[in-house]
C-alpha cells in the first residue's frame, strides 16, 4: 500500500497549497526560503522544531557552545530519523541558524531535511549534502551574535507559517509547505488526484488544446477524456 509519505513525494508544493486553500488554510507555505540546491525528490517528513529568540549578550558568549545541554546541539542529536528539522530563526539571516558540521550530523543521523527562515553558514558545503536544506540566504556569523536557541520541539512560526511538532513538511525545488498532521492523509490523496489531472492537462495544452473548459474542468468531455487518459496511462 502506498503510504502518505510516498504519495507526498510525487506532488508539488503548489498543488498542496491549492488543496489546503480549499480547506481555508492560506498561510501554510513557508515564505522567503529556498533550496540550497535542487534535488531529485521531495523532502517529506514530520516536523521537529527548534525555536530561537533574540540573544541577550550575557547569555550568549562562545563559551555557551561548551555546554552539553545547549539546545541547538541537543536538537540536532534528538531529531528523529525521517523527520524534518524546522527552525524559527525570527526571519533574521544576519546570523547563521547552523553550519555544515551540525547539518552533516543531522544527515548522518537520518534526518529527512532542514528548514530555517534565517540562514546557514558554510552554505556551499551544505548544498552538496545528500539531504534537502532550505534557508533565506547564506549567513556567516554564529547564531550567538543575534539569536539564542531556547526551545526544542514546540509550536513555532517559520517564515510566517505556523508549524506544530508532527505536522507534515513537504519541500520541492520551489518551496516548503506545512500540512497539519490531521490533514496529511486526505491532502496526500487529493494532491495525487490533482497531479494526475494536471499531467493530463499539460499533455493536452502542449498538443494545442485551449484551457477553456479544460483547466479547470468545466466541460464533461474534458472529464471523459481524462478518464480515458488515466486508463491508458495506468494513473
Amino acid at each position: 500500500m502506498t503510504t502518505t509519505i510516498e504519495k507526498l513525494r510525487t506532488v508539488s508544493v503548489a498543488t498542496l497549497a491549492t488543496a489546503l486553500y480549499k480547506r481555508g488554510l492560506r498561510n501554510q507555505v513557508i515564505q522567503d526560503v529556498r533550496p540550497l540546491s535542487p534535488k531529485d525528490r521531495n523532502m517529506v517528513g514530520p516536523a521537529f522544531t527548534l525555536r530561537y529568540m533574540p540573544a541577550r549578550e550575557d547569555r550568549n558568549q562562545l563559551a555557551e557552545f561548551r555546554n552539553p545541554d545547549h539546545p541547538q546541539r541537543v536538537a540536532i542529536e534528538q531529531c528523529p530519523k525521517g523527520h524534518v528539522m524546522v527552525m524559527d530563526s525570527r526571519k533574521d539571516a544576519r546570523a547563521a541558524s547552523a553550519g555544515d558540521i551540525l547539518i552533516t550530523r543531522l544527515m548522518v543521523r537520518g534526518g529527512e531535511g532542514v528548514v530555517t527562515d534565517g540562514g546557514f553558514r558554510d552554505a556551499d558545503t551544505i548544498k552538496d549534502l545528500d539531504m534537502r536544506a532550505y534557508h533565506h540566504r547564506p549567513s556567516s556569523p554564529t547564531n550567538l551574535t543575534i539569536n539564542e536557541a531556547i526551545d526544542i520541539n514546540v509550536p513555532i512560526g517559520c517564515g510566517d507559517a505556523p508549524v506544530f511538532p508532527g505536522d507534515m513538511i513537504v519541500g520541492d525545488n520551489d518551496s516548503v509547505i506545512v500540512i497539519p498532521a490531521h490533514l496529511a492523509d486526505e491532502i496526500a490523496d487529493e494532491a495525487v488526484e490533482m497531479t494526475a489531472y494536471e499531467d493530463f492537462v499539460v499533455e493536452k495544452v502542449k498538443a494545442g488544446a485551449s484551457i477553456i473548459g479544460l483547466y479547470p474542468a468545466t466541460k464533461d468531455e474534458s472529464l471523459e477524456e481524462f478518464a480515458q487518459w488515466r486508463a491508458r496511462n495506468n494513473r
